[in-house]
């Protein structure tokens, strides 16, 4: 296994898939590699954290 480079769905920017994410993913059964960059994520996890305090 290799580190593969793919780009953010959101960002567009390209970002490094590394060899110990993959094992990791494949450990834990994912089967869809990531679509986002670790800093969209971070941002869209913030994101969904704050809208919780907002449910009606």
């Amino acid at each position: 296994m290799a580190d593969k480079t793919l780009v953010c769905k959101d960002c567009e920017k390209e970002f490094v898939f590394t060899e110990g994410e993959q094992a990791f993913y494949k450990e834990k059964g994912f089967e869809n590699e990531p679509t986002r960059c670790a800093d969209c994520r971070r941002a869209r996890k913030q994101q969904n954290n704050n809208n919780r305090g907002f449910r009606r």
